[in-house]
């Protein structure tokens, strides 16, 4: 009798930090699905069986967008009331925010809408003084403690209960997608500290967004609820398309941008996308955006805070300034003691940040801010013009005018803004909190194109009898936004540091729900990508991924050396010969004894070892426990016990040991190249396939192989960079 013709428990599965096999994850659902197709026809209860199956894909992306959706909106509400409480408290309800505390106040005028009784600065509620040095040495002060505390309590518990919660995520969740396992990385303690700790992290005003850790987040909910059913649970390959989903409503959430969403996932970090999750990723990312909507976070009735709606047509000169801010956006470049580190650069932030009004304020609010189209209610020194008092033109359609001191002074604000935004931004990204590059990018590019746009705006108006001015820009005409330069701005500097192209348009179409904006957007896009990739292929998070040392194989990158698989497989000329084991021939102690001396991941299994031609591969834990559950539940099962790998058992005689049977664990197709095939050819191999490993061999003959592991060296190599930089197996 075979005890293994069923499976036993965790066989097939794998370690941590090792790379998954696509194939026979993808050979193991079709057989999933065929004995599920079987059985159906067999009873009412299995096709019932059969039906709650097939829907058990939407069922999990209903969950997946209910859940990220109310993540996004409690964030986004303790966000918005922690970074007000730093600068001091609503009296009437303490949990109110500063614009939510002067909504219910009945005492807020127009021209002083931000003051109400009911909020008071924390110099107010301690001193009862508002103005004066020694009100706002006190605010000064105490805006640098909050953001200490909420800073060091976010650092705390990173490093203590979760500490694959620090950082963005997405590199992680790129290398994961790949086949890559990170045991504990989309756990339930990461979700819940990531969270947790992204609310504070952001709250402390460091120059980080909580749009990239939102795809964290939303792919831990994946996760979490992958593991309910075993569809997904028992299939690492099935698990990764709910985690593209997941990634897909992220984003969708972060930026209410749902078909932007899909983009992303599709576009930046899914390694496997089949048309069956683009759909399931398009619901998640609408549920998600839908749930968000109802709980409405940010009183708008919109999804983000910074969203804007412009009517102002754009000239085809204004291209040349919008791929100015493409190239601007393209050359941007964005310890060992971490708790120390993050106080640190919270101390440096917080004291720097709190004089200029645009870099005390939340990134999300200055975004907001710079991309507003100055309008006759706006009270923002951005919209301090000279009004001409004969003006007789329609409130939404004011001329460009004459920027007034309230300009000019917003301007060298905002100047110092972008480079703190850039110096600090450098020094943020990577620190052990959750942190996010995607709202500082916008920040430090929505700077630079709000500057650039008053700049050409005032350049149209005391000179619209230029060459450039005069076809398109006529005197008293509203020729000129400078919050769509702020926009196109925004998305130049995210996609020059991310690479993103078509999702990047599509999220910014998005935000601003303007069709007419979408060719400069494009312009600006393109050219940050091509800049960009004239200082180097790789955006920061392919960086990151290199700087950590994951197997992450890019698809993007291109081979285009002449090596051969025999260059790059192992055994190599003075290596000790491949590990293998024979069909028949290996007792259980051997095979425990090669187990206990080598490391391999697997081993290929021959007819013998003289004629070495190659029957299958089996790995490495597969065979790890087959033995122990073979000595603990079938009888007879010694050390010197034959393991067999063929189809049929000789007769034995009966004073030999119990022998074992392991044809089941067999993988008897292993994918097989020959020593002359090009790298070129299996590169692409183990990227269109994901292979984990593949053997080389002559007419049938055992060789050598060749992990994705030494691919990934060998590529490193011939790019004359480290090849040990590849950590992990």
């Amino acid at each position: 009798m075979d005890l293994f013709d069923e499976p036993f428990p965790d066989v097939s599965t794998y370690e941590d930090f090792h790379t998954i096999d696509w194939l026979r994850e993808k050979s193991r659902d079709t057989d999933r699905h065929r004995k599920i197709a079987s059985r159906s026809k067999e009873s009412f209860w299995e096709f019932t069986k059969s039906l709650l199956d097939a829907w058990s894909g939407w069922v999990v992306m209903l969950l997946i967008g209910l859940l990220s959706g109310t993540l996004a909106g409690v964030i986004d509400l303790a966000v918005d009331w922690m970074t007000d409480l730093k600068e001091g408290v609503c009296l009437s309800a303490l949990w109110y925010s500063h614009e939510q505390c002067c909504w219910t106040s009945n005492e807020t005028t127009f021209d002083d809408r931000d003051k109400c009784p009911q909020w008071q600065t924390w110099s107010e509620l301690m001193t009862g003084h508002a103005e004066g040095a020694g009100a706002y040495v006190l605010n000064y002060f105490l805006y640098v403690l909050w953001a200490l505390f909420f800073a060091f309590l976010a650092v705390s518990l990173v490093r203590v209960f979760a500490p694959y919660a620090c950082g963005s995520g997405i590199p992680e969740i790129k290398t994961i997608l790949s086949g890559f396992i990170i045991r504990g990385y989309l756990g339930k303690w990461t979700l819940l500290i990531k969270t947790v700790t992204l609310v504070l992290a952001v709250s402390s005003g460091l120059s980080l967004g909580k749009e990239g850790p939102l795809v964290h987040v939303a792919c831990c909910c994946g996760n979490l609820f992958s593991s309910l059913f075993s569809k997904y649970s028992k299939n690492e390959g099935k698990r990764r398309e709910v985690l593209s989903a997941a990634a897909a409503a992220g984003v969708s959430v972060a930026f209410g941008a749902p078909i932007g969403g899909v983009l992303f996932s599709l576009e930046e970090v899914s390694y496997y996308f089949p048309l069956k999750t683009l759909w399931r990723s398009f619901f998640a990312a609408l549920v998600a955006a839908f749930t968000l909507r109802s709980i409405n976070p940010f009183g708008n009735n919109r999804l983000v805070l910074f969203y804007v709606e412009y009517h102002t047509p754009w000239y085809m000169a204004e291209l040349v300034p919008f791929i100015l801010l493409g190239v601007f956006g393209g050359t941007t470049r964005l310890g060992r003691y971490p708790v120390l580190e993050v106080i640190a650069v919270t101390a440096i932030t917080a004291v720097v940040a709190f004089p200029n009004p645009y870099t005390r304020r939340s990134t999300s609010q200055l975004i907001s801010e710079l991309f507003n189209d100055c309008g006759p209610l706006d009270s923002s020194r951005l919209c301090d013009y000279v009004n001409d008092p004969n003006m007789t033109r329609p409130v939404d359609d004011i001329p460009d005018r004459p920027a007034g001191p309230g300009v000019y002074t917003a301007i060298w604000q905002l100047a110092l803004a972008l480079i703190f935004k850039i110096v600090v931004t450098i020094f943020t990204f990577g620190i052990k909190v959750p942190s996010g590059l995607f709202i500082p990018s916008m920040a430090v590019g929505a700077i630079a194109g709000r500057i650039m746009g008053i700049a050409v705006e005032q350049m149209a108006y005391h000179h619209h009898d230029w060459i450039i001015f005069k076809k398109w820009c006529r005197p008293g005409a509203d020729c000129v936004t400078p919050g769509l330069y702020a926009m196109v701005g925004a998305a130049a500097c995210l996609g020059g540091v991310t690479r993103m192209t078509v999702s990047l348009v599509v999220i910014m179409f998005e935000l601003t729900g303007g069709l007419e904006y979408i060719v400069p957007l494009m312009a600006a896009a393109v050219t940050s990508k091509w800049v960009g990739d004239a200082f180097g292929r790789e955006g920061i998070y392919e960086a990151h991924i290199q700087l950590n040392g994951y197997p992450f194989l890019d698809t993007k990158d291109e081979f285009t050396h002449r090596t051969l698989a025999a260059d790059v497989m192992h055994p190599r000329r003075g290596e000790p010969p491949l590990a293998v084991l024979t069909q028949d021939g290996t007792t259980v102690e051997d095979v425990e004894e090669l187990i206990k001396e080598t490391d391999y991941n697997g081993f290929p299994v021959v007819v013998s070892r003289k004629s070495e031609r190659l029957i299958g591969f089996v790995q490495r834990r597969d065979l790890t426990l087959a033995i122990k559950n073979a000595r603990q539940k079938q009888e007879g099962v010694v050390s010197n016990s034959v393991v067999y790998f063929t189809e049929e058992m000789p007769l034995l005689p009966p004073s030999c040991p119990q022998p074992l049977k392991l044809r089941c664990i067999l993988n008897l197709s292993p994918f097989t190249v020959t020593d002359h095939t090009p790298m070129e050819t299996v590169v692409d191999i183990f990227r269109k396939l994901g292979l984990r490993q593949c053997l080389v061999t002559r007419s049938g003959r055992l060789l050598g192989i060749i992990t994705k592991k030494d691919v990934l060296r060998h590529m490193a190599q011939m790019m004359n960079q480290d090849p040990d930089s590849i950590m992990f197996n």
